[in-house]
C-alpha cells in the first residue's frame, strides 16, 4: 500500500507549518504547537523512541525549537526541510558523534524530556562534537515521505 504524494504533502504541510487541509484537518487545537523540537542522537532512535533515546549529550547541548510555519519549514512535494540552517549550542566539553536527527512535539524552549518523536533521519557526514563545535543541520538536511 502507498500514499499518493498529494497526501503526504499535505500531512506533512498540517504537522511542519500549521495548514490546515481542506475537509480533513485543521490547526485549530484550543493550544495547537507552535513550534517542532529538533534533537540530535549518537545512534537511530528507532520508531519506538523518543527525543531523549540515544540523545547526545556533550556539554551545554540542548535541544532547538523550529517555528511550525512556512518560516520555519519548506514542504516540496513529499519532503520537508529547514527554512534556515538549525545551529544547535557550541559545546563547551564532552564528546559526541552525531549519527541520527530528529523531530518532535516542543514543550518547552527549548524542549525537554521522552517527547514522541515525529519523524528522524540520519546526518551525514556525522558530526563529531566537543569543546567549542557547533552542531549544524543545513537546509539540505530533508525528511521524504515515500
Amino acid at each position: 500500500m502507498s500514499i499518493a504524494d498529494v497526501t503526504e504533502t499535505n500531512l506533512l504541510k498540517l504537522i511542519f507549518n500549521a495548514t490546515a487541509w481542506a475537509n480533513y484537518a485543521d490547526n485549530a487545537a484550543t493550544s495547537p504547537q507552535t513550534n517542532i523540537g529538533v534533537a540530535l542522537h549518537t545512534a537511530d532512535p528507532g520508531d519506538s523512541g523518543t527525543a531523549s533515546t540515544s540523545e547526545v549529550a556533550y556539554t551545554s547541548y540542548t535541544r532547538v525549537n523550529v517555528a511550525r510555519t512556512t518560516g520555519g519549514w519548506t514542504v516540496t512535494n513529499n519532503s520537508v526541510s529547514p527554512v534556515a540552517n538549525i545551529d544547535f549550542p557550541a559545546g563547551t566539553g564532552g564528546s559526541g558523534t552525531v549519527t541520527h536527527f530528529s523531530t518532535s512535539k516542543s514543550n518547552a524552549s527549548p524542549p525537554t524530556g521522552a517527547q514522541d518523536i515525529l519523524f528522524s533521519g540520519t546526518v551525514t557526514p556525522n558530526i563529531v562534537t566537543g569543546n567549542g563545535v557547533t552542531p549544524r543541520l543545513t537546509t539540505a538536511s530533508t525528511i521524504t515521505l515515500d
